[in-house]
């Protein structure tokens, strides 16, 4: 059925990628008003609608560049509100977004915000700060980042994509040439030669040798969702798993998670769900009701800033709720070239005060 009805959209991408490349070129031209800074401001993006990785990359550079004065700048996706905010100790992901928020509680010492029009929330920033990092801002044409970083979802780059509406490709792929970076992520722990050659067959021979870098997924120890409380993966065994994922690809973490535990029941949601006070009591209920003697309710990290709020907060109170916060490996022989691409690029661009 889905085979069928992406080939009745076909002709509607055909459009839209129309669309999409005169709208770059009238930018690459000059037609169409670009606007830089002579601040650092790092763009992580993708060609994607979905995750593609964009916020442990997003942290990386925040530990990276952890001697400057960072700003992270979010468009706020799924937030209820409008123009510019910064994330204080009053925000929600309501109020925010998701990703926002998580940055928020996980760095106090970096300036979260978000705004819909980067160049006005770079404007707000730029004076306070010395780097901006940009969330999701690949496609956000009227702003020229200084450096940008492309991510691919290792999996999705070896499949056929579409561009929108019968895929979910924001725009063609040749869009990487604007890239300064291109980072696969997601990638197997030990990735082989022939797993490299197959994705480096999508891009040209200057950029494999000179930009292409690959990334894997690091699960660390379970964090109690509401304590100080943590939990070795291994104690995973023998537990009944009740997964709950509102992310755009929860497959890894299934996989991952199958690896210590066969028994995982999964409450499975699209990208940015709010999750309702409904799902929560189907959730909780079937908790419940399941005799396995040791069992854990666990989330992303990023679905977990959903769950504080209020009006659902309480239904999970008195159970084992637990997320697994991640982080990214760069492949170990290049991860010196991919950092000191960046570092250079913020020392070569930070302005004199």
């Amino acid at each position: 059925m889905i085979k069928y009805a992406r080939l009745l959209l076909l002709p509607f991408s055909v459009i839209y990628g129309i669309v999409i490349i005169f709208r770059n070129k009238l930018y690459d031209l000059g037609f169409f008003k670009s606007t830089k800074f002579d601040i650092p401001v790092i763009c992580v993006g993708n060609l994607v609608v979905g995750g593609s990785g964009k916020s442990p990359v997003t942290e990386y550079l925040v530990h990276l560049l952890a001697d400057y004065k960072i700003a992270i700048l979010s468009r706020g996706y799924g937030r209820d509100t409008k123009g510019f905010l910064y994330a204080d100790q009053t925000s929600t992901a309501k109020s925010i977004g998701d990703e926002p928020l998580q940055f928020y509680h996980k760095f106090p010492q970096v300036t979260v915000a978000v705004c819909e029009d980067r160049v006005k929330g770079i404007k707000q920033l730029k004076d306070a700060h010395d780097v901006i990092i940009l969330d999701d801002a690949f496609q956000h044409r009227r702003l020229s980042p200084g450096f940008s970083i492309l991510l691919f979802e290792f999996q999705k780059l070896l499949e056929t994509q579409f561009l929108l509406p019968a895929g979910n490709m924001r725009e063609p792929f040749r869009g990487y040439k604007r890239a300064d970076l291109l980072l696969v992520t997601k990638s197997p722990w030990q990735i082989s030669e022939l797993q490299k050659e197959q994705c480096s067959s999508h891009f040209n021979k200057s950029a494999v040798s000179n930009q292409l870098f690959f990334s894997s997924i690091h699960y660390k120890d379970l964090q109690s969702l509401f304590s100080s409380a943590t939990l070795n993966i291994e104690d995973l065994k023998n537990k009944k798993i009740f997964l709950l994922t509102g992310i755009a690809n929860p497959k890894p973490l299934f996989d991952y998670l199958l690896q210590f535990s066969p028994a995982i029941e999964h409450h499975d949601y699209p990208d940015h769900h709010s999750f309702s006070s409904g799902n929560l009591s189907k959730l909780v209920k079937a908790y419940i009701q399941d005799q396995a003697k040791e069992k854990i309710i666990i989330t992303t990290e990023k679905d977990a800033q959903r769950l504080f709020d209020v009006t659902i907060k309480e239904l999970l109170l008195n159970l084992p709720v637990f997320y697994l916060p991640i982080n990214i490996n760069i492949e170990a022989d290049c991860k010196k070239t991919f950092d000191q691409k960046i570092l250079k690029y913020v020392s070569d661009t930070t302005r004199d005060r």
